[in-house]
C-alpha cells in the first residue's frame, strides 16, 4: 500500500503537468507528497503528438516549445490567403515525447513524487479521501491511498445534442526544394475537398523552408480508413500545396470528440477528472492544451493554499452555448464550414479571433465576431438547440 496526498492517474498532458507543478510548490506552500500512476501498456497510453496552443509571451513552458510562430495564414476555399501578425500572441508547438522525456526528468529526482507504472482498476471515495486499486506489469495488484485524485483517463462521453469527431493524419515531411516559410503557421487550407457534412482542411507547421508537418483534417461523423488519409495527404501535398519531390519521416494520427456534452469535472469527494477527461477540449475547434493548463494551475493553487481543488470549468458558459449551436450546424449539415471559417478569419482581427477560440474575449468581443456568421444557419441551429435531447452517441472512434 501507498500513501500520500495526491493521485494523478494517467501521464498525458495534464497529468504530467500537475505533476510538474505540485513537484515545485512555491515558498511558504505545503510540500505534498504525489503518486503518478501510468499505465505500463502501451495500447493505453495516448500516442505520441504535437501539443497546439497560442499565448503571450514570456511563456512559462517556453522551455518545452519545439516551435513557435508570430503570424498565422489561412487560405480560403477558392485560394483567397488572409495573412496575419499575432503578436503579442505566438502560436506554440510542444512535442508530446518531448515533454514527457523532460518532465520526468524532473519528477525522477524529486523525493516527494512516486512514478508508478500500473494500470488502474477503480477509483473509490473513502472517509476524507480515496483509494486507487492497479495491477503492475507483474499482476500484482496495488493500492494507493490519498487525500485527492485527478483522473485524466478517458472516459465514456457524456450525453450530447451533436458530437462530431475531429480527426487527422500528419506527415513530418522533408522536401527536396524549398517548399515553406518557417515564420508563419497554416492554421487552414480550406482548398481540400470538402465533405458532405462538417469541414476538412490542411494545416502545416513549417519548422524551416525544407521541413513542416502537413496534417490533412476533417470533422466529420467518423474517421477515414488508412488508405483515405493517405489520399487526401497525397491531394493536399502534391495538388494543393505543390511540394515536389518530399520524404515523411515521420507520421502522427488522432480522432477528438467535438462534443456538446456537460463533462463531470467532480465525479466523488475526493475525485476529479481534469483535460480532456474534464471537459478541457474545445467543442468548436478541438484545442485542448491551453484549458488544461488553465486548470491544472487553478488545482495546483488551490491545493498549496489547503482549499477544495475543484478543476475550474475550462470555458464559459457563453462560449458552450455558442460551440453547441455551431456544432448542430455543421452536424445537421446547414452550414457550409469552408466559407465559415473563410468569413470568420477575413473578417476578424486574428488575435481577436484566436482569443475568442480559447473563450477570453468580451461579450461585446463575441456579438462582433458572431455578426460576421452566416446568419440564416445559425439562428436556425440556435433556436433548435434548447429543443435537443441528449443522447447517447457514439464518437465515432
Amino acid at each position: 500500500m501507498t500513501e500520500a496526498h495526491v493521485a494523478v492517474v494517467g501521464a498525458g498532458a495534464a497529468g504530467l503537468s500537475l505533476a510538474r507543478l505540485l513537484a515545485e510548490p512555491p515558498p511558504g506552500a505545503e510540500r505534498l507528497t504525489v503518486v503518478l500512476i501510468e499505465t505500463p501498456r502501451a495500447r493505453l497510453r495516448p500516442p505520441d503528438r504535437t501539443w497546439c496552443y497560442w499565448s503571450r509571451e514570456p511563456d512559462e513552458l517556453e522551455a518545452y516549445t519545439a516551435a513557435s510562430w508570430g503570424r498565422i495564414r489561412v487560405h480560403g476555399p477558392s485560394g483567397r490567403l488572409v495573412d496575419s501578425g499575432i503578436a503579442p500572441l505566438r502560436y506554440r508547438m510542444i512535442r508530446s515525447a518531448d515533454y514527457a522525456r523532460e518532465v520526468g526528468a524532473r519528477l525522477d529526482v524529486c523525493e516527494r513524487v512516486i512514478r508508478l507504472d500500473a494500470t488502474v482498476t477503480a477509483v473509490e471515495d473513502r472517509p476524507g479521501g480515496a483509494v486507487v486499486r492497479a495491477v503492475g506489469p507483474d499482476g500484482v495488484a496495488r493500492e494507493v491511498h490519498v487525500r485527492w485524485v485527478f483522473d485524466t483517463r478517458p472516459h465514456p462521453l457524456p450525453n450530447a445534442r451533436s458530437v462530431l469527431l475531429q480527426h487527422f493524419r500528419g506527415w513530418f515531411v522533408r522536401t527536396v526544394h524549398p517548399a515553406f516559410e518557417p515564420g508563419a503557421a497554416v492554421l487552414m487550407d480550406l482548398r481540400t475537398a470538402q465533405p458532405e457534412r462538417g469541414l476538412s482542411f490542411g494545416y502545416v507547421l513549417p519548422f524551416t523552408s525544407r521541413s513542416a508537418l502537413v496534417e490533412y483534417t476533417e470533422f466529420s461523423a467518423r474517421p477515414l480508413s488508412g488508405a483515405g488519409y493517405e489520399a487526401a495527404l497525397h491531394h493536399y501535398t502534391r495538388g494543393v500545396l505543390r511540394l515536389g519531390g518530399f520524404e515523411v519521416e515521420a507520421v502522427e494520427q488522432g480522432a477528438i470528440p467535438m462534443t456538446d456534452g456537460c463533462f463531470s469535472r467532480r465525479t466523488g469527494a475526493s475525485v476529479f477528472r481534469i483535460g480532456a477527461s474534464g471537459g478541457a477540449t474545445r467543442p468548436s475547434t478541438g484545442y485542448t492544451f491551453a484549458a488544461a493548463q488553465r486548470q491544472v494551475r487553478a488545482v495546483a493553487d488551490a491545493l498549496f493554499a489547503g482549499r477544495t481543488p475543484l478543476p475550474p470549468p475550462a470555458y464559459s458558459r457563453r462560449s458552450r452555448a455558442m460551440d453547441a449551436v455551431l456544432l448542430r450546424a455543421l452536424d445537421a449539415g446547414r452550414l457550409d464550414g469552408a466559407a465559415f471559417f473563410e468569413r470568420l478569419f477575413t473578417r476578424n482581427e486574428a488575435g481577436r479571433l484566436l482569443r475568442f477560440l480559447d473563450g477570453d474575449t468580451t461579450p461585446l468581443e463575441d456579438l462582433r465576431i458572431g455578426a460576421s456568421a452566416p446568419v440564416a444557419p445559425m439562428l436556425r441551429s440556435a433556436a433548435e438547440v434548447p429543443w435537443l435531447r441528449r443522447r447517447v452517441r457514439n464518437s465515432g472512434g
